[in-house]
């Protein structure tokens, strides 16, 4: 009997919107249909915009929301287009893991903290999604985690074990997104608990400076940051960013890690080439992941990155260079393609909330237990 559950992930680096269509029935998951929706660049730029305060952000942000669904709905179609080419009705499908598009990530900083300053905010429509696909949805992932103490991030750390695990070794799993993020997953069936937490930016700050300077979205396989030369000075200030000395558990966003901050950091830097300055940031990934790495990986016998980041070239080169002791890979050799990774995660998680299990992990979040993730939109 098949188990089919649609994924929907829109990330920090606000490139668009990716689905899956993913079979839980057998030993090892199966993505069935895979498709994806570019965001204009009006809304993507008015999605940056509401990462940081501005004039009447709830109204705008109430029609992010509603357009967002719009878009996740049209994947939708396409993913059940291709599922009915299979064979597969849209009544076999149980539900849609819709994730939303993180505005505001403020989890509680320390555990002695206030909880009633700490939330998280994901817009998403999901009663309109519901309603444009016919489908149940489950969205709102992080909410429970934030209440229970947690980060609310990552959530990904207990599918990653499931997916890239190994029983004989430990395997760590990088997700460059806007964000990025690690995932430790020690041996199978051993006592060591799976560690995870965000690192710090990911592709974000990269992207921002190329369409800034070159109009490109991102710098395709790193060759622009390749041909700059790196500026130690800057390297230097942004790393004096407090949140890198954070010890886990711990998670950001946008919010922190935005344009406003990367301009401050760059006005002593004024006169500096364009692409020297991509090359630091590009040297500011490496550096927190590589950061991440030593702290608590240092077990591991490989690094499988996903995420957009997986196809810049020269960002892996850079890991490899100064992770010499294990093997940097992408997901692609692992049986999922990086695009695909963190889409499959949420069908993953709104199974989860079916079955009344739990989706996060403690060690990883610091929520004060296990807690089912999500709310239920029915059809």
């Amino acid at each position: 009997m098949h188990d089919y559950t649609i994924g929907l992930m829109s990330g920090t680096s606000l490139d668009g919107a990716d689905g899956v269509l993913v079979d839980f029935s057998g030993d090892t998951l199966r993505v069935v249909a895979t498709a994806s929706q570019p965001f204009t660049e009006v809304f993507r730029a008015e999605l940056l915009a509401l990462n940081t305060p501005s004039h009447n952000e709830l109204h705008r942000a109430a029609l992010a929301g509603n357009e967002l669904a719009a878009v996740y709905a049209q994947v939708v179609a396409d993913l059940v287009q291709q599922a009915g080419a299979q064979g597969i009705t849209a009544s076999q499908i149980s539900a849609i893991g819709a994730h939303g598009q993180t505005v505001r990530h403020q989890p509680r900083q320390t555990p002695a903290g206030p909880a009633n300053a700490s939330y998280t905010l994901q817009l998403n429509n999901p009663s309109l999604l519901a309603e444009l696909t016919g489908l149940d949805v489950v969205a709102d992932f992080r909410s429970r985690d934030v209440a229970a103490g947690g980060q609310g991030a990552p959530l990904v750390p207990a599918f990653h074990q499931g997916v890239f695990g190994r029983a004989d070794a430990s395997v760590a799993v990088l997700n460059l997104g806007g964000i990025s993020n690690l995932s430790l997953l020690p041996p199978s069936g051993a006592s060591l608990a799976v560690l995870g937490f965000d690192c710090g930016p990911g592709n974000a700050l990269m992207d921002a400076w190329c369409l800034q300077c070159t109009g490109q979205p991102f710098d395709a396989g790193g060759a622009w940051a390749k041909s700059g030369q790196l500026i130690p000075a800057l390297l230097a200030s942004l790393l004096d960013e407090p949140y890198f000395s954070l010890p886990i558990p711990k998670s950001t966003g946008r919010d922190l890690f935005s344009l406003a901050w990367l301009a401050e950091k760059l006005q002593p830097f004024a006169n500096e080439r364009p692409q020297d300055i991509q090359n630091t940031l590009t040297e500011l990934t490496v550096c927190a992941c590589v950061a991440g790495m030593n702290s608590y990986g240092k077990n591991s016998k490989e690094l499988i990155v996903c995420g957009g980041g997986a196809f810049n070239l020269h960002l892996l080169q850079r890991l490899q260079a100064e992770l010499p002791w294990l093997c940097v890979s992408t997901s692609d050799s692992h049986g999922l393609p990086p695009l695909q990774v963190e889409a499959a995660a949420f069908a993953w998680l709104a199974r989860q909330m079916l079955k009344r299990q739990p989706g996060n992990l403690p060690g990883v979040t610091g929520a004060a237990g296990l807690r089912v993730l999500g709310a239920l939109y029915p059809a």
